[in-house]
């Protein structure tokens, strides 16, 4: 199956929700920072998470998540784009902890004191910044957490993230659901009993269900209608151009001592790990670009 994101709202009951099959951009993030099966599901589930909340998003706007917790993993960092093309890392990839109660434990690896930072780029002279205490360590609650809390909209999110042994992610995907004033309560306590009666999204996805399958199991009795479907992917906006204005934003006196103490420098891109060359030459005639 194809990564791809379906947005709907209800018909009646002031309510939108999104789900999304992510199984193909989750292992490609893996398979590049070499991820460990813990980091690998808690990367898998922040990359979901980030495309559910660009989604949100108007054409050309962006948004970013850093989780910061105290466990091995330190941080996850995720920006997502309103066209669906997400990219991240988590700062230590190599980290294996035991399971907890026979599933992987990305709470005790993230850790559950810590921040949860959202910035979104509305194209605004300054961004949107929110901040939020790390609610759990479990990606999902931190981010229903963080929507309910700090922009005042409560919210439900599933995450699902599922590592073979050997063959990488084979299943990963989610979900959001919101509800606006006025409030159905009949409908929100109906959908608060769905969530709780289904079985897991790691399982569902597991099991080829799709995201308007999955959106049908939650809603089923209450109308909605499909606003759009939309293809996500993995997809870095790194370039060797952008590694150049780089080096140069260095400035004259450090870029010299780049030059005269290194000669040939190598750049890592955190986000992708492409690798960019420059010889001895290059950074010289980026030298004379500042000049």
């Amino acid at each position: 199956m194809k990564d791809y994101l379906v947005r709907i709202i209800t018909r009646t009951a002031q309510i939108r929700a999104l789900a999304c099959v992510t199984t193909n951009l989750s292992n490609e993030a893996c398979r590049r920072h070499n991820a460990y099966p813990t980091p690998c599901v808690a990367l898998g589930r922040a990359l979901t998470g980030g495309v559910l909340l660009g989604a949100l998003l108007k054409t050309g706007q962006r948004v970013a998540l850093k989780f910061e917790g105290d466990g091995p993993l330190k941080k996850i960092i995720v920006e997502a784009e309103s066209n669906g093309a997400v990219r991240g890392y988590v700062r230590v990839p190599q980290v294996d902890l035991p399971a907890k109660d026979g599933k992987i434990d990305v709470a005790g690896a993230l850790g559950s004191s810590g921040l949860l930072t959202v910035t979104k780029d509305l194209r605004l002279k300054e961004p949107y910044k929110g901040v939020v205490k790390l609610y759990t360590g479990e990606i999902a609650e931190d981010l229903a957490y963080y929507l309910t809390e700090s922009e005042q909209i409560p919210s439900a999110v599933g995450l699902g993230v599922y590592v073979e042994p050997e063959a990488g992610v084979s299943a990963a995907g989610g979900f959001l659901i919101q509800s606006f004033p006025p409030y159905d309560e009949e409908v929100v306590d109906k959908l608060i009993g769905r969530i709780q009666e289904i079985p897991t999204v790691t399982h569902l996805i597991r099991n080829g269900i799709s995201p308007e399958e999955l959106l049908e199991m939650l809603f089923a009795g209450i109308p909605f209608e499909i606003l759009e479907k939309r293809a996500l992917g993995y997809q870095c906006s790194c370039s060797k151009e952008r590694v150049e204005r780089a080096i140069i934003s260095l400035g004259r006196e450090e870029l010299a001592a780049l030059i005269a103490e290194q000669g040939n420098v190598e750049v890592r891109c955190e986000f992708c790990r492409e690798s960019y060359q420059f010889t001895e030459n290059d950074l010289r005639l980026l030298f004379e670009e500042i000049q």
